[in-house]
């Protein structure tokens, strides 16, 4: 497998007055609650009341600007509690410190891109396979706006410490092995003299892909000026060419 590549920032951190709105989690959608909006490790033993998931959801808020502003290192409770209008009483009810706050974080990013693995298709060889994968394309980028800060964060081993590192490659990984299996499960049996069938790397083609992908959404969540919906159409055109080109 390949070495430490992980999707992520690798520039300095935002200015603490950038003016860039900061991104928010998602709201829960079809696929049920954000695991963070239960809490980090001091609420984890207890079901909390809808007025205790807003204060959850407002410091879950305020930590992410927070991370996407000034970065893992700069940002302190002060700084959330400030944010989210309320005290550090109220803070450690919910959260036992920084680091607690950014895995409830992490646990949406993770869940998201858990259920967008699961939900690669298999992309045939024709027209609605292509219209298929474009959609596909669709919700990564939509996912990875959601959670850009802190995906940025979760590249850096030395910031988040090797467990939470190794459990964002897992998914990276996990990810990559589904893009493989999607783009080459319609591909033909290879002919008894071994031609055709499925490339030998497909694994490293998937990989490759999958960080082109990370890549240019990294550059879209930086502000930088690129045509969106273009850029997933030529992404779209290279993976489905990547594996199905005449």
């Amino acid at each position: 497998m390949p070495g430490r590549v992980a999707p992520g920032r690798k520039t300095a951190p935002r200015a603490a007055n950038h003016a860039a709105p900061a991104p928010k989690p998602r709201p829960a959608g079809p696929r049920g609650r954000l695991p963070s909006l239960g809490g980090g490790v001091p609420a984890q033993d207890r079901e909390l009341r809808a007025q205790g998931r807003q204060t959850v959801q407002r410091l879950l808020e305020a930590g992410l600007a927070e991370f996407y502003e000034r970065g893992f290192q700069a940002v302190r409770v002060d700084d959330v509690v400030r944010r989210a209008n309320t005290s550090h009483g109220t803070f450690y009810l919910y959260f036992k410190n920084k680091d607690d706050l950014f895995k409830a974080l992490l646990r949406d990013a993770l869940h998201d891109m858990e259920a967008i693995t699961s939900e690669f298709p298999l992309v045939t060889r024709d027209e609605p396979g292509r219209a298929a994968l474009r959609q596909w394309v669709t919700s990564f980028c939509e996912t990875y706006a959601a959670h850009a800060a802190v995906i940025g964060i979760l590249s850096q081993a030395e910031l988040v410490g090797e467990e939470v590192w190794g459990d964002g490659m897992q998914v990276l990984y996990k990810l990559a092995e589904a893009m493989k299996h999607g783009m080459t499960a319609s591909s033909p049996a290879p002919s008894p003299d071994g031609q055709g069938g499925l490339d030998e790397h497909a694994e490293l083609t998937a990989f490759a892909l999958l960080m082109m992908l990370e890549r240019v959404n990294y550059l879209l969540s930086e502000e930088i000026r690129l045509p969106k919906e273009e850029m997933m159409d030529r992404l779209t055109a290279i993976i489905f060419a990547a594996f199905h080109s005449p």
